[in-house]
């Protein structure tokens, strides 16, 4: 899978933390974004997923993951936010990949991306999150277009 290293600034992100199978709290997640932007009227810089853990090593049950939105500096929490949280994305070094989704499958391209970049002569993985922006509606397209962002640093 083709990628490139991008430098990649602290992003700000407000949304849900999630705990358990991603296949289920992902889609559960975007579910309750989705209420929230509309109903509080957020514009949302990108939607994004944060993924905390290798789920090769962690129990699904035990899988932690945001469900969000990027937000300008200064962005305050609107009243009646009940379960919402604000965090960052640290920057730095990023592998990103471009990938379209089908069929719900997003494990397919995130392997796909790992297993390219363990061949990597340069970089290797930072002990960072990863994490994927979101690049049109795919309730709406019937596929998600998505870039996908590994933290790496110099071998």
């Amino acid at each position: 899978m083709e990628y490139s290293i991008r430098q990649e600034n602290t992003r700000t992100i407000a949304g849900f933390h999630l705990v358990g199978p991603w296949d289920q709290q992902v889609k559960q997640g975007f579910e309750q974004l989705m209420a929230w932007v509309d109903g509080k009227q957020i514009q949302p810089l990108e939607w994004i997923a944060v993924y905390y853990d290798n789920p090769d090593i962690t129990p699904a049950e035990k899988l932690r993951c945001d469900t969000a939105v990027t937000v300008p500096d200064g962005f305050q929490i609107p009243a009646n936010s009940e379960g919402v949280m604000m965090t960052t994305v640290e920057g730095g070094d990023y592998a990103v990949a471009r990938a379209r989704v089908e069929n719900f499958d997003f494990a397919t391209p995130w392997y796909q991306f790992f297993d390219s970049l363990q061949q990597d002569a340069t970089w290797q993985f930072a002990q960072k999150p990863t994490f994927e922006v979101y690049l049109n509606d795919g309730a709406t397209d019937g596929y998600w277009d998505i870039d996908m962002y590994v933290a790496v640093e110099r071998k």
